[in-house]
């Protein structure tokens, strides 16, 4: 019988199948992105630069979305996940109000949300519009 210990250590943090999925409809749709970047708080999964957008792809469980699969809790020592997760939703908060603060534009993707691949192009083009780019300047006239 596999231990819990053994199954937590192969939880991945990067490269998830929900975040792949989002990386392969955002190129797609002919967006280009920084991975993970570090100096930015939260080292948020996908970053567009060019749009000032920063996406966190999240596991609805280990994020503590209001979600069916979000709000199944372990039978299991209970108290401790529930301290976990709580932490995790600290740590999010945290990082998007430091990313907004900084002006950057957050947008955070659910594992739940992902089933609809449609739906997610959707989102994802609404959110990275022409609008949204970073000192984009335009002059007219001459002079």
């Amino acid at each position: 019988m596999i231990d819990r210990s053994a199954v937590m250590r192969a939880v991945k943090s990067r490269d998830t199948r929900p975040e792949m999925l989002v990386r392969r409809t955002a190129h797609a749709l002919g967006y280009r992105f920084r991975l993970h970047r570090k100096d930015l708080p939260g080292s948020p999964d996908l970053v567009f630069p060019r749009f000032g957008t920063a996406v966190f792809v999240h596991g609805c469980f280990w994020h503590g979305h209001e979600c069916a699969r979000g709000s199944r809790k372990p039978k299991t020592n209970a108290a401790y996940w529930e301290a976990k997760i709580a932490r995790n939703v600290a740590r999010d908060e945290r990082a998007r109000e430091a990313l907004e603060a900084a002006g950057w534009r957050v947008v955070t993707l659910w594992e739940c949300e992902l089933k609809d691949r449609d739906a997610l192009a959707e989102r994802l083009s609404r959110s990275l519009t022409i609008d949204r780019w970073r000192g984009l300047t335009t002059h007219y006239g001459g002079g």
